[in-house]
């Protein structure tokens, strides 16, 4: 006998960390119908950005949008401030600008691995990645000053230059990182209860992201082969051989194999952008203000990060728009969720690595 129930989850529970609010309509153990509500955060940043502070301060209150890609978002607007006023990066600020991103992304998927792990019931398993993720928090606070919120990234370049010391820590910190994901995607590999289990659970086909124009790492997943740091030349990623990471199968277990495969490159280069680390200076002079409109877009952990900046030669900018992937992957959510055992909820919502204070702007 199929009995109907509506059960909320969010915008505070123990499963979800973020502030979002679902609304299931199950039968039995089946969903059947998924509502979402993301309106829970107002922060007013946009609205910052063009009233109280000048252009060359907004690149670090951008970096305060999200604390797990703050080098994105201050990278994505200085980039577009620097079309604006047509400003030559030197290539030696490039490439620390790439290590300095990939090691958001590093540290950003761990930490959605450990979650995920956490769903699971490998509470063990969460804090052993959490203590493995201090590696990549060391180096971040070795090149930047901060072990989050890094006030890194300066229009013109970058705030802090890399000697032979910090390279050796870099490296030898991301070797012993390396041998550390190994061993966590040979758990993700073999184990049936941490993620295999997890195989056509939470299913988007490749059809459905590309109906809900879904990006990143939840994209690559079901197939989709899109990945700005393969389509822009906003860093020298070509130059150091990216390749991006997809996977067929669409589900959870594919998803956190995406993010695993995707530390590995990361590791790989950062540890090639230092091999070829070009001589020069860090920053270029900047001179005059902003005029005209610009949009830029970054690859960031979840996605592509948007933004789109108009000004018109004063101090403060006119227009300050930021979209991030989060918003966008809701839609993905809902159809996950809709067929799926109430049971997988917590697992599904982590495997999209949502967050919706960097979506509330």
């Amino acid at each position: 006998m199929k009995k109907t129930i509506h059960i909320p989850i969010g915008s505070q529970h123990i499963s979800l960390l973020e502030p979002v609010r679902f609304s299931f309509e199950c039968e039995n153990e089946t969903i059947i119908k998924v509502e979402a509500d993301v309106g829970y955060v107002h922060r007013g940043v946009e609205l910052a950005c063009t009233t109280k502070f000048k252009f060359k301060q907004v690149g670090y209150v951008v970096a305060r949008v999200c604390g797990l890609c703050a080098i994105v978002h201050s990278t994505c607007y200085t980039l577009g401030i620097e079309e604006l006023m047509g400003i030559e990066v030197p290539k030696r600020a490039s490439y620390l600008r790439l290590i300095a991103n990939e090691l958001d992304r590093i540290h950003s998927h761990l930490l959605c691995l450990s979650h995920t792990a956490e769903n699971a019931g490998y509470e063990a398993l969460f804090m052993r990645i959490m203590k493995d993720r201090e590696l990549v928090m060391e180096v971040q606070e070795a090149m930047t000053g901060n072990r989050i919120q890094f006030d890194y990234v300066s229009i013109g370049g970058v705030n802090k230059d890399m000697n032979s010391e910090l390279e050796g820590v870099i490296r030898n910190k991301l070797g012993l990182l390396h041998q550390k994901v190994a061993e966590i995607k040979e758990l993700f590999d073999n184990n049936w209860s941490l993620s295999l289990k997890y195989k056509n659970v939470g299913v988007i086909t490749k059809e459905m992201a590309y109906r809900s124009s879904l990006l990143g790492p939840i994209a690559r997943a079901s197939g989709v082969n899109f990945d700005v740091r393969n389509d822009s030349d906003y860093l020298p990623y070509s130059e150091l051989g990216f390749k991006s990471i997809t996977m067929e199968g669409g589900d959870i277990h594919s998803r956190n194999m995406v993010r695993l495969f995707e530390l590995f490159e990361s590791i790989r280069l950062i540890e090639t952008a230092l091999d070829g680390m070009p001589e020069g200076e860090i920053a270029a002079k900047v001179r005059g203000t902003p005029e005209g409109e610009s949009y830029m877009r970054v690859e960031a952990p979840r996605g592509e990060c948007f933004y789109y900046l108009k000004a018109s030669k004063g101090q403060y900018l006119d227009r300050v728009r930021i979209k991030t992937p989060t918003f966008g992957s809701v839609p993905g959510m809902i159809e996950a969720l809709k067929g799926s055992n109430y049971a997988d909820v917590p697992a599904i919502i982590a495997s999209f690595d949502p967050c919706l204070s960097c979506t509330a702007r």
